[in-house]
């Protein structure tokens, strides 16, 4: 498929089957999470795949939604608080950028493989915080990932009309 149709049947998934993500997507995916551009090449990140029994119950005290706990895996998307690119301009910190382009490469990468994610970002921090403690990351991001429940909604995207976003000067 082409990028736009990727990019159209990418969608929020809140419904999974209990079958495990395979080994080979989820390293497909990360490779695909690694390649991700950052501000001079920084990469300020680190992701914390979720797959064990205990530590799928950990982020599930982080985000009581029933729709979660039926995930067969997570990532835990962190950024390096003191590793990232700053503009010298203003000091505007990349690290928040950086990441937002690698979780959705991921987001992306599982859907060319034919699974489903959704990006979490209303979650427990401070349960985070307690429950998945990396020394110089803040956790910014929770993406569950799974095969679609063939039950799950896909509502129509709504967006707006490309002549709100898009000006030619």
């Amino acid at each position: 498929m082409d990028f736009k149709e990727l990019a159209t049947k990418r969608f929020s998934v809140r419904r999974y089957t209990n079958e495990p993500v395979s080994k080979v997507d989820i390293e497909y995916i990360m490779e695909c999470v690694r390649l991700a551009p950052s501000a001079h090449n920084f990469q300020p990140w680190k992701f914390l795949l979720i797959t064990s029994e205990e530590a799928k119950a950990k982020i599930r005290q982080c985000y009581n939604r029933p729709w979660f706990a039926q995930a067969p895996m997570y990532v835990l998307a962190m950024k390096n608080t003191n590793g990232c690119w700053v503009r010298p301009e203003d000091n505007k910190p990349h690290g928040d950028i950086d990441l937002g382009i690698a979780v959705e490469h991921l987001c992306l990468a599982a859907a060319d493989r034919g699974l489903g994610t959704c990006w979490v970002c209303n979650y427990d921090v401070a349960a985070v915080k307690r429950l998945f403690p990396v020394e110089g990351f803040e956790a910014v991001a929770i993406i569950p990932i799974g095969h679609i429940s063939p039950d799950c909604p896909h509502p129509e995207k709504v967006r707006k009309d490309i002549h709100e976003i898009v000006e030619e000067i």
